[in-house]
């Protein structure tokens, strides 16, 4: 039987890995329109600001974010935990509950979220940007929080019950609604003001279409009346919100040793140098983009295999979608180690050279990443969320301690390369683990 045939044989034989791969094609079609579209967006924002400017850009962006997150429960994977194994189990008013209590948990935090941007909008300026009068930039951008009131609550309700068409359409008009005002901006010889306006613009567009898409389909799930449903539906209270604060608790560190890499870059050396730090992660994430719909789609399957203790089924997945996902990182490798530096010069110009090196630096932990992108989901299903914590907590310490101490003396890609080991370290024992406690409850289920 020749490879070829094999191939068809799995495909034919694995429902579970063809759905998945079935509901990432319609993102995964978006995900390469909006590519296009993002290298677009990218090249013209650098152009028109400058790699100054551009590091100015990534602060106040990078701001906005972490401020996001660092009040969220990353509540998108407690729908997907709870609702999805509500759902699975025909019990509507359960996921009902679960609904409801995020979406309402999402928006206050959204609101708390964007005061605290309004506070502390003057330091940031201060030590993120190198100028206090940028503060009203931050402020203004700061918008895309209440702007995706409940982004995370809809894109997990419609995960769950496989509505996936809509969110690549949305996801796509974001890309081309933002591209097209970058581009405008540059055209026009506009600032930052436009930029900002541009980005704010399309996460606007992603926020207020999810959330009107997730209302819709919770009225057909549960029915008109789902909003009514009594708060006694939910889980246990202890676990429910035990997992809740838990994810916020892992967002938190990620926020502090992953997101936040360009503010301690523009803090510790210059914007100058983050405007670099932040091309390097733009090139890095067109990598990262053909998995991104995997690990939106393959989450609740995981989820779900793992409730119906289908072990086998999960061990098949996991090893199918690491090879698709090796594929691209091992395809996306070969192209930047041998183009990227023509690339870097064609596209963007001679002068952003210097975010190639980093950017080579960051491809060792992010392709760690991007291949073993179901370590933590996996996890989350078994129902062990503390373990990935710890060991984010404790790497991440030691990251930032050495960031702090190494990057003022060697510069830019000691920062990435701090990065990657991080990646490293971290993910190859949470693979480790989780793929432990797959076998562990595998043996449980056969000795009982």
């Amino acid at each position: 039987m020749s490879a070829w045939q094999r191939v068809l044989t799995v495909w034919r034989g694995d429902i579970l890995l063809r759905r998945v791969v079935k509901n990432s094609g319609y993102l995964f079609s978006s995900s390469t329109l909006s590519i296009f579209f993002n290298i677009i967006a990218s090249v013209f924002s650098t152009r028109a600001l400058d790699i100054f400017g551009f590091g100015v850009l990534g602060a106040v962006t990078a701001f906005a974010a972490v401020a996001d997150k660092l009040l969220s429960f990353r509540i998108g994977e407690l729908v997907i935990k709870y609702a999805g194994q509500a759902m699975a189990k025909g019990e509507k008013e359960r996921a009902a509950a679960v609904f409801k209590t995020a979406a309402l948990t999402e928006l206050t935090v959204s609101l708390l979220s964007y005061l605290l941007i309004i506070l502390m909008a003057p330091m940031a300026a201060q030590y993120f940007g190198k100028n206090a009068q940028l503060a009203p930039y931050f402020i203004f951008y700061g918008l895309i929080v209440p702007a995706g009131f409940m982004y995370e609550t809809s894109s997990a309700l419609l995960q769950i019950s496989g509505h996936f068409r809509s969110q690549a359409i949305l996801n796509l008009a974001q890309s081309v609604v933002t591209a097209g005002v970058v581009f405008y901006a540059y055209m026009v010889g506009a600032g930052l003001q436009m930029i900002l306006s541009a980005y704010l613009i399309g996460k606007t567009i992603s926020g207020v279409g999810f959330a009107w898409l997730a209302l819709a389909r919770a009225n057909i799930l549960f029915g008109k009346n789902w909003w009514r449903v009594s708060f006694k539906e939910l889980p246990p209270l202890r676990e429910f919100w035990g997992f809740a604060f838990s994810s916020n608790f892992s967002g938190t560190v990620n926020l502090f040793v992953r997101d936040s890499d360009i503010l301690w870059i523009n803090y510790l050396l210059s914007p100058t140098a983050g405007g670099y730090y932040k091309l390097a992660m733009a090139i890095i994430n067109f990598m990262m983009m053909p998995v991104d719909p995997l690990i939106k789609t393959s989450f609740p399957e995981i989820s779900r295999a793992i409730a119906e203790k289908a072990w086998d089924r999960v061990n098949k997945l996991l090893f199918r979608l690491t090879t698709i996902s090796t594929g691209i990182t091992f395809g996306f490798t070969v192209m930047l180690v041998l183009f990227g530096r023509w690339g870097v010069s064609l596209v963007y110009g001679a002068k952003f050279l210097p975010a190639l090196e980093p950017a080579l630096f960051l491809l060792v932990g992010y392709g760690i990443a991007n291949i073993f992108f179901w370590n933590r989901p996996l996890m989350l299903a078994v129902g062990k969320p503390t373990f990935p914590l710890v060991v984010m907590l404790i790497a991440g310490l030691g990251k930032i301690g050495l960031s702090f101490w190494l990057v003022p003396i060697y510069g830019l890609n000691i920062q990435a390369a701090l990065m990657s080991c991080y990646f490293v370290v971290t993910i190859g024992l949470i693979v480790w683990q989780g793929l432990r406690q797959v076998n562990l409850l595998r043996m449980q289920t056969n000795t009982l």
